[in-house]
């Protein structure tokens, strides 16, 4: 990180147990962050906090196993968070998942059932359970990940771009509050959407080897995108979208 500017910041990860979770944790423990890691699966969340230990030996890294479709659930986590670590810098929302169909006409809205769940409720959740105590931290930020098909939305993923274009706009509604609640000064906490066509890991590749993911995100260079966001001034990053694949 180079100028240190994680280092005993305390940052939450909502979804840590996926590729791209454990990316983020192995990245901000490395930056000297504490990481506290939240998934709905006990043992994916257990293998993503060793492998962040393992990879940055000493690093305060840990899990909890919690239901962030229910409110009351997320803010209980944001408490006891603050309760142990006295300050929340940050919160990474990557809570993920994918449904769609080759087809508009085809659409399935039990799809849109669930991504509802999976990439609204978890942002509504995130958002509200830890927005003050980001505000109060001094250099706080919320970041979701989303997809540019949020901004060009394709004929067969109507539910999963309308779904993260509402988690946008939930995002820099956030981002609004910060930058009301900053006055003249300008906002002391920051909200922002990192922008990628779609993620790509190790395992894919090696799955998949003739494969070319144009214009993908490797889940490590994702990571470094999520660290670098604490480098820039709240009032820079607050309500922006950070590309990390081309506009559409």
């Amino acid at each position: 990180m180079g100028n240190g500017v994680l280092r005993g910041a305390v940052i939450a990860v909502a979804g840590a147990g996926g590729p791209a979770g454990r990316a983020a944790l192995v990245r901000l423990a490395e930056a000297g962050a504490t990481v506290v890691g939240a998934d709905n699966d006990p043992a994916r969340l257990a293998e993503a906090v060793d492998a962040a230990r393992y990879a940055n030996g000493g690093a305060t890294v840990t899990g909890e196993t919690v239901d962030l479709l229910d409110l009351d659930s997320t803010r209980a986590w944001a408490t006891g968070i603050e309760k142990e670590h006295g300050r929340i810098d940050g919160l990474v929302h990557l809570v993920g998942g994918w449904r769609g169909g080759a087809t508009f006409a085809d659409t399935d809205l039990a799809d849109w059932d669930l991504l509802e769940k999976l990439l609204i409720r978890t942002v509504q959740n995130t958002s509200l359970a830890f927005y003050d105590a980001l505000q109060q931290s001094g250099n706080g930020r919320y970041l979701l990940i989303s997809a540019s098909g949020a901004a060009k939305p394709t004929a067969g993923n109507a539910a999963y771009s309308a779904a993260k274009a509402a988690a946008e706009a939930w995002t820099l509604a956030m981002a609004d509050g910060f930058r009301k609640a900053g006055g003249e000064e300008g906002p002391r906490a920051a909200a922002a959407i990192l922008v990628v066509k779609a993620l790509v890991h190790d395992a894919m590749r090696a799955e998949r080897p003739n494969a070319k993911f144009a214009g993908f995100t490797d889940v490590k260079d994702l990571a470094d995108a999520v660290a670098g966001v604490w480098n820039e001034p709240a009032a820079e990053v607050n309500g922006t979208r950070l590309w990390l694949t081309e506009k559409p």
